[in-house]
Formats: C-alpha cells, sequence, structure tokens
C-alpha cells in the first residue's frame, strides 16, 4: 500500500535535486571566498590625495621638443621589417655624471632615438655652464648601422675625471677617455676602443664594479640579439637574424662580456685597459636576451654580486666567487614554497626581465630587489617582482637565493609594460618611493591580440621573425601606459600617485636617472623616453632631513701605490650605514649603473624624516686601489658631506 502522503513526492524530489546540487554549491561558495580573499586592499582617493601632497615637481626639456618630422621607426635589416616597430623600440638612455672633475653630478648624458646621439649637457637649474656636446667616435670605424643604446659614467682610469662608455647596437662598446683639466666639450673626450679590434654586438645594459676585488672597476655587458648580427643593415643577409627561440627560456642572445681591468696608459693622450674573461659565466648565465643589469653585494663579502634580467625567460642572480685576477660567479636559485608560483622565485621564472634596483622596499634594514616585468592586465599577466630579503644567512652558503616575492601584498606587482626601476626617497620620509618606466609601441592600431596569439605558439616558430605578426608604424602596444610613482602607505603597501604629483606622462619611456643636482637636500630625476622629448623633473617638494653621502677615493692613475694628485673618483662599492635613533640601521650600496639604461648619482641619499640636528653613527666599509677592505665609523649631522676613504681605514670629510 502506498503510504506517501499527497506532498512527499513534492519533497522527496527537492531533496533529490539539492542532493544533485550540492557539490555544485560548495563549489560555487568556494570560488566566491577564495576570489575574496584574493583582493588586494584598495587605497581610497583620500588617501592618494594625502600621500600625493608631500610631492611637487617641475619639469624642464633636456631634448629638442618633438617635430611632424621626427622619425619613429629605424631602418632595419629585410628580415625584420615587418616588426620594425619592436626592432625599433629601444635606445633611449640617460646618466648623471660631473664632467668637471668635481664630485657633484649635475650634468645629464642622454640618448635620443630620434637622431641616434649621445649628448652632455648641465642639468636645468644649474646653470648653463657650457655647451651641449656629442660624443661620437669619429677617430673609429662606425658603419650605418650603429646606433647607440646607452651611456655609462665612471673614471676607468683613475685619474679623477669621469669617463663615458657608450654602448651600441651593430659594434662593441667605446670608451670616451676624459682628457683632464680641459672644459667640457666633445674635444674634451678621446675615444678609444673597449675590443680590439671591434666587434659586431647589440648590447642593451651595462653595469660597472670591482668584481674581482683587486681595487680597479671592470665591466660588464648584456647583450639582446646574437653577436654578427646587423640588426639595423638594411642590406644585412645573416642567418644571425633571428628572433628569441623560445618566449619563456630563450637562450639563443649574443654573449654577456666580462672585461677586468688590465692597467692604465701613461703619457698626454689618457689611456686604459681592458681584458675580456671568457669564463666569467657557465653557458647558461652567457647566453639570455638580456635588458638590465645590477651589482650589489648581496652575500656581504665585499665583492659585488650580479642580478641580470633577461627578457623571454629566467633572471639569474649570480653570487661572485673571483679572486683579483680571476673573474668567475655561481647562479643561485629561490626556493619555492607551498603557496609560491615557479615563475615568482628566483632565478625560475619564465617572465621577460626589464629592471633591476635594490633598495630596502620593506624598510626593515635589509637590501631587497625589486624587478620590473611586462605586466600588462589585458593580455599578459604576468607579474614584477618585489623580492625582499630573508633573515637567513646560511641559505645563500648553500646556493639558495635568500628572497621571497612580496609583489602582490606590496601593491607593486602591475605596473603595464615596464623598463626601468628605480628606488630613492624623494621627500626625505624614511619611506622609499619606487619609479616604473613604462610603454612600448605607440601608434593608433592596437595589436595586442596578434601579441597575445603569438605568446601561444609553439616556441619552435618564435626564432623566425618572418613567423612574427607585424609589428610596424602606427602599430600600439601598451603605447599609452602612464610612468608610475609609488608612495609607502601607513600600512607598508604602496600606492601609485604619478598623475596627482605630475610625473606619471603617457610618454613612451626606458630609463630614469636620479640624483640631487643643486645640492638642496632633495632628489631630482631625468627621464628618457623613446621617440620623444625627454625631461628633467626638479623636485621642489616640502621634504624632512636627510643624510647625503659623496663617497670618494684617491685617483692615483690606476697604481694603488702611486702618488696623490689631488684629485678624487667616485668609491664604487661603498656601503655606508647608517643608524637612526629610532629604528633599524639603514644601509646602501654605491651602485649607480643599476637597472636598464638608466645611471643615478654615484651618491647615497639617506631620507630620516624628523632626526634634528644630532649627529648621527655612520659605518663605512670600501676596498681601497690595492684590494684591500677597510671601514670606519663617523658621526654626521643631517645634510651633504663628502668623505675620502682612505688606504689607511680613515674617512675624512672634506670641507668645501
Amino acid at each position: 500500500m502506498d503510504r506517501t502522503c499527497p506532498g512527499g513526492t513534492v519533497t522527496t524530489t527537492v531533496r533529490s535535486w539539492l542532493r544533485r546540487r550540492v557539490a555544485m554549491l560548495a563549489a560555487l561558495l568556494s570560488c566566491v571566498l577564495v576570489w575574496q580573499l584574493a583582493q588586494l586592499p584598495s587605497t581610497s582617493a583620500a588617501e592618494s590625495e594625502r600621500l600625493a601632497e608631500a610631492y611637487q615637481f617641475s619639469a624642464h626639456p633636456v631634448s629638442p621638443a618633438d617635430r611632424a618630422d621626427d622619425r619613429q621607426v629605424r631602418q632595419v635589416a629585410p628580415a625584420y621589417e615587418e616588426i620594425k616597430g619592436w626592432v625599433s623600440s629601444v635606445g633611449a638612455s640617460t646618466a648623471l655624471l660631473a664632467t668637471d672633475s668635481g664630485s657633484v653630478s649635475r650634468d645629464i648624458c642622454l640618448v635620443d632615438p630620434r637622431t641616434d646621439t649621445v649628448t652632455v649637457r648641465p642639468a636645468p637649474t644649474t646653470g648653463q655652464r657650457f655647451a651641449p656636446f656629442t660624443l661620437h667616435p669619429e677617430s673609429l670605424p662606425y658603419e650605418s648601422y650603429v646606433a647607440p643604446m646607452g651611456c655609462l659614467p665612471a673614471d676607468l682610469n683613475e685619474d679623477g675625471w669621469q669617463d663615458v662608455v657608450v654602448y651600441y647596437w651593430g659594434r662593441s662598446p667605446v670608451i670616451f677617455l676624459r682628457t683632464p683639466d680641459t672644459a667640457p666639450s666633445a674635444d674634451g673626450f678621446t675615444a678609444r676602443e673597449l675590443a680590439s679590434p671591434p666587434q659586431i654586438w647589440n648590447t642593451n645594459a651595462a653595469t660597472v664594479a670591482d668584481f674581482d676585488g683587486d681595487g680597479h672597476l671592470d665591466l660588464f655587458f648584456g647583450n639582446y640579439f646574437p653577436d654578427g648580427a646587423r640588426v639595423l643593415d638594411p642590406e644585412a643577409d645573416q642567418a644571425s637574424l633571428v628572433m628569441t627561440d623560445s618566449l619563456s627560456d630563450a637562450r639563443n642572445s649574443g654573449t654577456h662580456r666580462m672585461f677586468r681591468f688590465a692597467g692604465t696608459e701613461s703619457g698626454a693622450v689618457p689611456g686604459v685597459r681592458f681584458e675580456e674573461v671568457s669564463t666569467a659565466f657557465d653557458g647558461t648565465a652567457g647566453s639570455a636576451w638580456t635588458l638590465a643589469a645590477g651589482a650589489q653585494d648581496v652575500s656581504g663579502d665585499g665583492l659585488a654580486d650580479l642580478y641580470i634580467a633577461n627578457d623571454f625567460g629566467p633572471d639569474q642572480l649570480l653570487v661572485n666567487d673571483s679572486t683579483p685576477g680571476r673573474i668567475r660567479f655561481d647562479e643561485v636559485t629561490g626556493q619555492r614554497h607551498a603557496l609560491s608560483p615557479k615563475s615568482k622565485v628566483v632565478g625560475r621564472d619564465s617572465f621577460k626581465g626589464m629592471g633591476i634596483a635594490f633598495g630596502d622596499v620593506d624598510v626593515d634594514g635589509d637590501t631587497d630587489m625589486l624587478v620590473s616585468n611586462i605586466t600588462e592586465p589585458y593580455a599578459l599577466h604576468e607579474s614584477n617582482f618585489a623580492f625582499l630579503r630573508k633573515d637567513d644567512p646560511g641559505l645563500l652558503a648553500n646556493g639558495v637565493a635568500p628572497f621571497d616575492d612580496a609583489s602582490e601584498r606590496l601593491g607593486l606587482s602591475r605596473t603595464g609594460w615596464s623598463w626601468d626601476v628605480k628606488i630613492a626617497d624623494f621627500a626625505n620620509s624614511g619611506n622609499p618611493n619606487v619609479l616604473y618606466a613604462t610603454g612600448f609601441l605607440r601608434g593608433e592600431t592596437g595589436r595586442w591580440v596578434q601579441m597575445q596569439e603569438a605568446a601561444m605558439s609553439n616556441d619552435l616558430i618564435m626564432a623566425h621573425p618572418a613567423l612574427w605578426p607585424r609589428f610596424g608604424p602606427g602599430d600600439d602596444l601598451s603605447g599609452h601606459n602612464t610612468n608610475k610613482f609609488f608612495a609607502r602607505g601607513a600600512d607598508g603597501r604602496y600606492v601609485e600617485i604619478g598623475g596627482l604629483v605630475g610625473v606619471g606622462t603617457d610618454a613612451v619611456s626606458r630609463a630614469f636617472a636620479i640624483g640631487d643636482v643643486d645640492t638642496d637636500g632633495r632628489l631630482d630625476f631625468v627621464t628618457a623616453n623613446q621617440w620623444t622629448r625627454s625631461d628633467f623633473y626638479h623636485n621642489t617638494s616640502e621634504v624632512g632631513d636627510f643624510l647625503g653621502l659623496r663617497l670618494r677615493q684617491p685617483a692615483r692613475g690606476g697604481d694603488c701605490d702611486g702618488g696623490d694628485n689631488g684629485r678624487t673618483r667616485p668609491a664604487i662599492g661603498a656601503e655606508a650605514s647608517v643608524q637612526r635613533p629610532d629604528g633599524p640601521a639603514l644601509s646602501q650600496q654605491v651602485y649607480p649603473a643599476n637597472g636598464h639604461n638608466g645611471v643615478n648619482a654615484p651618491d647615497l641619499h639617506f631620507g630620516l624624516g624628523t632626526a634634528g640636528d644630532e649627529p648621527l653613527p655612520v659605518t663605512v666599509r670600501w676596498r681601497t686601489g690595492c684590494g684591500e677592505l677597510r671601514s670606519d665609523t663617523v658621526r654626521l649631522r643631517p645634510g651633504w658631506h663628502e668623505l675620502v676613504l682612505n688606504a689607511d681605514g680613515t674617512a675624512q670629510e672634506v670641507r668645501r
């Protein structure tokens, strides 16, 4: 007999429906919960405006105004004709230097791709102290397919006058040696080959440091297209005219180069010699498509380690294992944790490394690393890196990079198509700011759909430029990104306020150079733009207290035991630690040439907030011209100080 009540059948049906869908509902609720947990805190407009109140800049041009007939693309080899926009996307570069043998870097070196010129001029607001001039190797071979990519100031022959290394696509670098006691002009520099005979390289990154610890500066160059490839030669027909053989692990680039200081040449004409070190890197570390490089003593042994940021594949953190006269690096990689994506582990990423900067991002007294990548939300959902230093000294000794990524938590993960990245305190608040140069191809026709399709292609076809989508004049890829200027909020997260403080322009940019050109205690900066006018930003903010250090060494012409000529040179590689009364010590190292084609002044600048006028303990560590490590502790009041670091271990202040 059927005992089911009249409503029983309906109840059973509802229960059956719920049972069949309980898994679906649970999955849906889980997705909602995970989505809510994954949401990063947002910043209110009021909070952004409050942070922006601390900053004020005035913009000044440092290159000619745009003209209707300015070129927007280069001549290229026939193999690259359909992607000439892509190939023409680099070349803007800038650096701060002192052309007068002084300690204040108040002059600008600018590479302008519109004219393929390297121009040196006084920084705006510092007076018309000399007429702008260009550096061109008139006496050396220079083919029509050569284009400058960057300028790197450094006193290479140790005479107290800053020289300039210019690196190129289409040839090996040229050293422009400064002639002592002459006015700043093209005639005040003598062009010398770095490699003899000259070779065909395509260089996009360079940095300078004493890599072997002998007391003299060495040079690193990161190359992009293969050696010998005449990328910008419209007559070239070569097998080496290729693109990357992978979008995630490309290894068919030009060879990285390390040159060791080998001595100076005496006489009326300045001279310096470098020897290539072919065994500095293994095959993997020496053959990636490099866009940026940075030197820093990560291991704490007084030798400069090296971070190489690579396009289309893993970056490398290389620990220095050199001895005087022998340069050698060992690669270390990070640890992956349960919640760590593989591509956010040091040395294991598959992203597009474009820039590298070192600084204390989380203000805990340790030096961290920022790496810029392509982070376009529309298509390439990749990420910048904010590698925070872990307090575990044993890791590095065991070949493990002691860094974990915190870019999402810090608000620094997404900035668009990003290139150079810099860390500096523009308000002297004790909290750093972060700058990202952004943008790729500016045009009217969006090409991201085609780019995304190419990015999903088989790696085997990517090396053939004929199989790439067209990227030519008028095409746009992230061409309207704005430069990013971040301020650190009270919760430790970074807030982007570039538009509010007048520096977040949408010009396609490549590089920054930072320094206090007028010695008013406020950091200024230059922005090098691609295919448009470049600008200098004069800092006019109401700022806090600061301690600035211009660390110098006696200039002895390459002879560590030689006589003192009364001049000094920047103490590249020196480190200073400032003990604050109300927080952890602040530490920085003098490595100005870090990143993508942007070279800072060789100064150290510590924002102190409201420190007052009491002297602070400052410990300085350096390597002498004979390669010996020294340290000294001095007490300094806030303000700028010039210290000469002597071979006897004393840090002596120079009062001018």
